[in-house]
C-alpha cells in the first residue's frame, strides 16, 4: 500500500484485514486508490494500527475514524496522539486525533482483540525509533515494525533499548521483519543478535 516513500501494510484474514500504519495527511484519496488497486475494500479493515504516532503513520488516522474504520491504540501510545500535531504544518491537511471511539488496549489484550478479527498474534512494545513505538508479530513469523531504528543506525545512547527491542520480537519467533521504509527482508539481515 506504500506511496510518498512510506509503507502501509494490509493484514488479511480473509475479509477481515487490519491496517498497520494509517497514511500523510491530507492523502485519504490516495491511500483509497491504493486499496482499491490491492481489491481492498475500506469496508473490510477492521482497525487501523499506527506503530507510532508520527505524521507519516498516523497522519489520516482521525479521517480513517470518520470512514468507518476504528482506531486501535495501546495505553502506551495514548501520551503521544496529541504531541503529533507539534510536527504538522498548517498546510498539510492533518485532521486533529480525537480520542471519540479508539479502541485503547493493553498489550496483554492485544492477542485476544487480534482473535476477533481472525489474525493470530499480538501486538509488543519496541520502542528505539520513539517511547510509543510497538510492532505487530503474527505466530507465523512476520514483524510489521513501522520505524524500528535498524541497530546499525541507533545513537549510542538509544542502542540499549533498540537492541532490547530487537531481541523482543526475536524471542517472540519473528522470521521476517515488514518495515515502515524499505523492502520486507528476513530477521538476521538486520539484527544479528
Amino acid at each position: 500500500m506504500g506511496y510518498r516513500s512510506t509503507n502501509y501494510w494490509v493484514v488479511s484474514a480473509g475479509r477481515s484485514r487490519l491496517l498497520v500504519d494509517l497514511g500523510w495527511p491530507g492523502t485519504l484519496g490516495l491511500l483509497r486508490a491504493r486499496l482499491e488497486q490491492a481489491d481492498v475494500p475500506l469496508a473490510e479493515v477492521r482497525y487501523g494500527l499506527a506503530t507510532h504516532y508520527h505524521m507519516d503513520h498516523a497522519g489520516l488516522a482521525e479521517e480513517l475514524k470518520r470512514e468507518g474504520v476504528p482506531l486501535l491504540v495501546l495505553g502506551s501510545q495514548v501520551r503521544a496522539i496529541p504531541l503529533m500535531k507539534r510536527h504538522i504544518k498548517p498546510g498539510d491537511g492533518y485532521v486533529e486525533i480525537t480520542p471519540d471511539g479508539n479502541v485503547v488496549i493493553s498489550f496483554d489484550e492485544s492477542r485476544s482483540v487480534l482473535e476477533g478479527i481472525g489474525l493470530g498474534g499480538e501486538i509488543v512494545a519496541t520502542p528505539g525509533h520513539s517511547d510509543d513505538s510497538v510492532s505487530l508479530v503474527l505466530d507465523d513469523g512476520a514483524a510489521f515494525t513501522g520505524d524500528l531504528t535498524l541497530p546499525s543506525m541507533a545513537r549510542e545512547e538509544d542502542a540499549s533499548v533498540v537492541d532490547e527491542s530487537w531481541r523482543r520480537l526475536r524471542d517472540h519467533g519473528v522470521r521476517r521483519v515488514y518495515p515502515g521504509h524499505g523492502p520486507a527482508s528476513p530477521l538476521e539481515r538486520v539484527w544479528a543478535g
